[in-house]
This record gives C-alpha cells, structure tokens and sequence, in this order.
C-alpha cells in the first residue's frame, strides 16, 4: 500500500500536474459471457505517452499498475485495478490535487463510483444505473463503446 506521506510533495505535484494535463479517469463496461454477470466493470486511470521512462517513474511511485506499449511509439500507463485504485491512486491523488475544474470533476466522480464498487454496486442493475448517471457526468459525455441502453438491455 502506497504512503503518500513518503512522496517529495514536489514529485508528488509535478505527477498531478502531469496527469492534469495528459490523464484520464473513466469506467469501462466489457461484455462477458463467462462472468456471472453479464458486464466486467472496470475503473481505470490512465495516461498516454511517447516517453515511456516518464511513465516508468510515475508506476515506481505509485506502487501500482501497468506500462504497455499503445501504437505509434506511444506506451500507456494504467491502473484498472479496483484495491490499487482505493488504496494508492485515490489517496495520492487526494494529497496531490489538480488544478483544473474538469479533472478535479472527474476524480471526484472517479471516487464516487470507486465507493459504489467496494460495495459491490456493479453487481446488481440498480447498482450499475447509479455508475451510468455518475459516468454520464464524467469526462464531458466522452466517447463510449457501450450506450446506457445498451448496457441496461442485458438485464431485462
């Protein structure tokens, strides 16, 4: 588990900075069929970039999540992990806050649905209808490979 007490409150400001400007926090719904249920769904925060060695040292310091390669020399930085979610990218970024109104909405927002998944909210349709009116808020509608209806229609 991360301390973010350890981190140079410097280091710690340059990598909100950062990911303020090239990250992204959002939910995916992944269709299964070997699942229970009937949708995977994940929280992510990630970040995308040419220098993989930037991305290197963000992943040492928070303890968590994986670097691979996107496409054209671009490497991504990820943590879709639900327990290194709660318990080192909310907390660092709870330290470290963003300057700007947009990603502060959307880490916000990225913590509500966080609470919801802890209790196991994802699990249940009335569950996922609270993760769909929070994920409509969040990252100005952004693109989505699943609409609500089409998520929802699985259930019924």
């Amino acid at each position: 588990m991360l301390n973010v007490k350890e981190i140079p409150e410097s280091l710690g400001y340059y990598f909100a900075g950062f990911v303020d400007g090239e990250g992204s926090f959002h939910i995916s719904f992944r269709r299964r069929k070997d699942y229970k249920q009937p949708w995977k769904v994940s929280l992510c925060m990630n970040i995308s970039q040419k220098d993989r060695t930037l991305l290197a040292y963000i992943k040492r310091h928070l303890k968590c999540g994986t670097i691979r390669y996107k496409s054209r020399d671009v490497w991504m930085y990820e943590v879709n992990n639900l327990t290194d979610i709660c318990e080192n990218v909310i907390p660092f970024f709870d330290r470290f806050d963003f300057l700007s109104a947009k990603k502060k909405r959307d880490f916000s927002i990225f913590k509500k649905m966080s609470r919801l998944m802890v209790k196991g909210a994802h699990l249940q349709k009335d569950g996922i209808v609270k993760i769909l009116n929070l994920r409509r808020k969040m990252n100005d509608g952004g693109k989505r490979k699943y609409t609500e209806a089409e998520i929802l229609s699985v259930f019924e």
